[in-house]
């Protein structure tokens, strides 16, 4: 009854936004921007500064509106899945593991995740809550994914990569927007209104609402996941420039609720069995002022206060205050320098039942400072050396060293070459957890040991070696290729002590791989994408240390091998056509089939400012798991989701 009333009541916006009269809206066509175009937009995440694409020296790869509005995505984790150096496994109906360069799962925390500067990452285990990532897609104007290390810019857990999703400023946002969808397997409406806050500085305020629901998925035995949700959040953004000057403030707040995993899949490792429902809440104020202070410098302060609550038998509550300072400066004709300070205090307050974390209550203070000099050696090459400083609450003072080369044989090539040392920090998982553990029963006949965090766990600690290449080898074509080696050192495993399990630093070893992808303009109105990347791993169980199971999940948790093919058709009558064809190895442990799934899209824009799309996921039926025990992973099955986008310009 309740999803038949949503079908209905999503039915009546839809026939009511349809009859409305819109304003022009600005929209691409592929042939309005060019590959070689696409290759000059400018990233900010490889060197902190503005850049072009095909001059950062990095494994990059930037996610356009476009591409996220062709894609017929509607979250931020099934967005990523455009960037091929990205691993992303959705465990259930909202619920993703997303990682870069292996070591994937549902805690995985080795990827900094930041949206328009904000870090979203949890001190709890190192990664992020992907349920709690919602955002309006609509709104998003990029995202660049950077596979490696990021550690010199961007701190401790930047050790696989970064992925930074930059919103729009409210200068690009004005008038209303409507975006509605409905389908079999979800349900969503955002609302969006831009307006002119007046006086003598051009200042506009977008505000935008949204809502989510998710439908249950099942198990390949036909039984209910048990993980039907909602989301709802609201927001504001304002961006005023006033020549030397920049600004921009931005609030979110948000509320949900998910039914919990069916027994058998936990969020965090040790964790005992819940069944009830998982409700989360947050929100964040974020503030950040640029200057250009003349002869080629500029100063950038920012600043956010974020608190989060999650609630699933226990309890966790954090309020994260973070100041940022960023001076950039040309020193000389042959001296780009960047260096910052950071400042962050995390306040953490967990509770439950069983799951407890020792002590309950910890407050954090980390404190870093980084400097970077890009060094033009001749025309055609620069040197780029940097180093951090990072003290955190566990382990004291880390350092993160990187050295860069960059080298254009040609203007249209670029071959650069990259070391770093990079670590992942200990969390309160690693530190501070503690789980009793439970006798015998039906699902656990052995019983579960205690599991406890160890006071000693020390960081991990990756030493990575990177060689790419990136340029347009012909007319129409660009492509890259990296190839990559990375050395792990005390890697987190569970160890038998007594008679209960510890966190240690009991693994080590080295995963190598090659990522490739490029894009082709076949014809003005065709355009093909395609990616592949292959990884290989040699794990083991550092002197001291009985493996126990460690290397196995380490491994088997992160495919072999992936591919990618979309194409992107533009036809007549302003009729666009989609599709994307994904493949995926298996995983080992837990043990889940290889896949390969297909995506279409169907959009027809009959008015400037009005769209409407259909988009089929998974179009080759059947169903199949990307993560997790058999018995409880989701079988991620067809979708069907129609949308309309309605945009009316401010006058």
């Amino acid at each position: 009854m309740v999803g038949r009333g949503l079908r209905g009541w999503y039915g009546g916006v839809l026939a009511l936004a349809a009859s409305c009269a819109c304003a022009q809206t600005p929209s691409l066509r592929l042939s309005e921007l060019t590959l070689e175009e696409l290759g000059n937009i400018e990233v900010t995440s490889v060197s902190r500064r503005a850049e072009r694409l095909s001059d950062a020296p990095a494994s990059v790869f930037v996610i356009t509106a476009e591409d996220i509005r062709r894609s017929g995505a509607t979250s931020l984790p099934e967005a990523l899945r455009l960037a091929p150096n990205l691993q992303v496994a959705r465990l259930s109906a909202a619920f993703h593991a997303v990682t870069s360069r292996g070591f994937n799962s549902n805690t995985a925390n080795k990827l900094l995740v930041l949206i328009d500067g904000r870090s979203v990452y949890t001190p709890l285990f190192g990664g992020v809550f992907w349920d709690a990532q919602q955002l309006p897609l609509q709104d998003v104007e990029r995202i660049e994914v950077i596979s490696g290390p990021g550690g010199t810019l961007w701190g401790v857990n930047a050790v696989n990569g970064v992925i930074n999703v930059i919103t729009r400023p409210a200068t690009q946002t004005r008038g209303f927007e409507l975006a509605a969808g409905a389908g079999n397997r979800e349900h969503g409406l955002s609302l969006r209104q831009g307006l002119d806050l007046g006086g003598d500085a051009d200042r506009p305020l977008r505000l935008w609402a949204r809502h989510v629901r998710y439908e249950r998925t099942h198990t390949a035995a036909g039984e209910s996941a048990g993980d039907a949700g909602h989301v709802e959040q609201i927001g504001a953004r304002t961006d005023w420039d006033s020549g030397l000057s920049r600004a921009m403030l931005q609030a979110q707040a948000y509320l949900g609720q998910r039914e919990a995993p069916i027994p058998g899949a936990v969020e965090i490792p040790g964790a005992p069995i819940q069944v009830g429902s998982t409700r989360f809440s947050g929100g964040h104020v974020l503030a950040r002022w640029e200057r250009q202070l003349g002869h080629n410098q500029s100063l950038t302060v920012q600043g956010y206060y974020d608190r989060t609550e999650r609630r699933l038998g226990f309890r966790d509550t954090l309020d994260t205050l973070d100041l940022q300072l960023q001076h950039a400066l040309q020193a000389g004709a042959r001296h780009a320098v960047v260096w910052g300070a950071e400042l962050r205090q995390d306040t953490d307050n967990f509770t439950g039942p069983d799951l407890v974390m020792r002590p309950a209550r910890l407050r954090q203070v980390s404190y870093s400072l980084f400097a970077q000099d890009e060094i033009t050696l001749r025309e055609d090459l620069r040197l780029t050396l940097g180093a951090r400083a990072e003290r955190n609450a566990y382990t004291g003072v880390e350092y993160l060293p990187s050295a860069r080369l960059a080298w254009h044989p040609a203007p249209s090539q670029l071959v650069w070459g990259a070391l770093s040392r990079t670590v992942r920090g200990p969390t309160r998982l690693d530190r501070d957890v503690f789980n009793p553990g439970r006798p015998p029963s039906a699902q656990a006949p052995g019983g579960i040991l205690p599991v406890s965090g160890n006071p000693d766990f020390l960081s991990e600690v990756a030493r990575v070696a990177e060689l790419g290449w990136r340029g347009q080898p012909g007319p129409g074509i660009s492509a890259s290729a990296t190839v990559y080696q990375a050395q792990y050192e005390r890697l987190r495993s569970l160890q038998l002590s007594g008679s209960e399990l510890v966190f240690a630093n009991g693994l080590d070893g080295r995963i190598r791989g090659v990522e490739l992808w490029g894009s082709w303009q076949l014809r003005p109105n065709w355009r093909l994408h395609g990616g592949f990347n292959r990884t290989w791993q040699d794990l083991h169980a550092s002197p001291g240390y009985a493996d126990a199971g460690n290397v196995s999940f380490a491994e088997g948790s992160t495919p072999a091998r992936q591919w990618m093919l979309r194409s992107q058709l533009d036809l007549p009558r302003r009729t666009e056509f989609d599709l994307t064809l994904r493949g995926v190895s298996a995983l080992a442990d837990p043990a889940v089939p290889a896949y390969v799934a297909l995506d279409l899209r169907l959009g027809w824009r009959p008015r400037p400012g009005l769209e409407w799309s259909l988009a089929v996921q998974n179009a080759l039926g059947g169903g199949h798991g990307e993560f997790g025990q058999l018995r409880t992973r989701s079988e991620i099955g067809r979708s069907v989701f129609l949308q309309l986008v309605l945009q009316h310009d401010a006058l």
